[in-house]
């Protein structure tokens, strides 16, 4: 395995750009869950001097049109539910996404509530009397470590700061947005992206993008797996510290796809996250919550003023058979998986609440790692 040389910063580096290789699928242009075309993602991270506020919210944009009038098909999976999140109870129950996503800390989800609503309310004045009301959907992890949680410093108006930076080319990972104040596997985590391209079908195949986005906050350094290698393992050894500690945490999963399937077909695409997390270390711990939230961009719900009319809606979705969804399982777990990773590698040492402090991957030492034998 090549490694390829250390640039100056993090923020925009992939495990492709390290020369670490997963998985067989290529990556997108961006490697990034932008790669799907429409989807957008922002941030607004959330600091003071003292260094005690380490936080802030991450949304994901499923498509530059008005969300709630043009809805996606999605779905949600819940691998452990050791987590609070708004909006999935009605995602699972319709099938449909009329929001944007956004990600930021447990006690953060009422002030981002606040802030989604008052982007769907100004688009849509129609909403809460004659178009009935809208379903916001908020996930989180806690960054208590590192941040003043109590404080809940995230605010309505960060909502809108992030909604306004969201861009559809390539985004910073690593401790930025809702990333800013998680860990992961005893090491600063945060946000991480990556996408994959499949072929779908038999003769003339239909390519087709998904797109992964994690927010990273679980998991202990002995248990980090990178393309195989046990580093977390190899790096506690050193410390001579394996934690008996219960390792806690949570990380959502954003899954962004433009195959066309239907809300159980995408269900299942979801499903297949939980080998991406498995394939980096985790294990599930009882203290985790484990969430995957997905969409695809290839159908759209047209809602007529609270009503859809009397037609039938014309979803097109792939016939259910190995050519179809062996390629996107696959998608989903390599996407995964690499997110997860670059979530570690973009995100630099922070000292925050009460100076605790997480640090970066060493990645100045990638090179050795992934040279190492594996039976060192």
């Amino acid at each position: 395995m090549r490694i390829r040389p250390l640039p100056e910063s993090r923020g925009f580096l992939s495990a492709a750009d390290l020369g670490v290789a997963l998985g067989s699928l290529p990556r997108g242009a961006n490697n990034a869950i932008t790669d799907v075309e429409g989807v957008a993602v922002g941030h607004e991270t959330v600091t003071d001097e003292s260094g005690s506020v380490q936080t802030g919210v991450t949304v994901i944009v499923p498509h530059p049109g008005n969300v709630f009038a043009e809805k996606l098909v999605a779905a949600s999976h819940v691998i452990n539910g050791f987590g609070k999140t708004t909006g999935l109870v009605q995602i699972d129950e319709l099938g449909q996404l009329e929001s944007p996503i956004a990600l930021t800390n447990t006690f953060s989800i009422p002030a981002v509530t606040e802030g989604l609503l008052d982007l769907l309310l100004a688009e849509n004045p129609a909403v809460g009397t004659t178009a009935g009301t809208v379903n916001t959907v908020v996930a989180e992890c806690n960054d208590a470590f590192l941040n003043d949680l109590r404080g809940r410093h995230v605010r309505r108006e960060h909502v809108a700061g992030a909604l306004a930076a969201a861009t559809t080319a390539r985004f910073e990972q690593g401790a930025v947005g809702a990333g800013r104040g998680m860990s992961a596997f005893g090491l600063k985590g945060g946000i991480g992206t990556a996408s994959r391209r499949a072929l779908v079908g038999r003769g003339a195949r239909e390519s087709v993008v998904v797109g992964a986005l994690v927010l990273s906050n679980f998991a202990q350094l002995h248990e980090l797996v990178i393309a195989g290698r046990p580093v977390g393992a190899w790096l506690a050894a050193e410390q001579d510290e394996r934690s008996t500690e219960p390792a806690g945490g949570s990380v959502i999963v954003v899954i962004a796809t433009d195959a066309s399937v239907s809300s159980r077909q995408l269900k299942r695409l979801l499903g297949r996250a939980q080998n991406g997390l498995a394939r980096t270390g985790s294990c599930t711990a009882h203290y985790s919550g484990e969430i995957v939230i997905g969409f695809t961009t290839a159908n759209r719900i047209v809602n007529g003023g609270g009503d859809c009319g009397d037609a039938a809606l014309g979803f097109r979705a792939l016939p259910e058979d190995s050519a179809n969804f062996d390629p996107l399982f696959e998608a989903v777990t390599e996407a995964t998986e690499e997110a997860v990773l670059n979530s570690l590698f973009n995100a630099e040492t922070i000292v925050g609440h009460n100076g605790a402090r997480y640090a970066g991957f060493p990645l100045e030492r990638l090179p050795e790692f992934m040279g190492r034998p594996l039976a060192d």
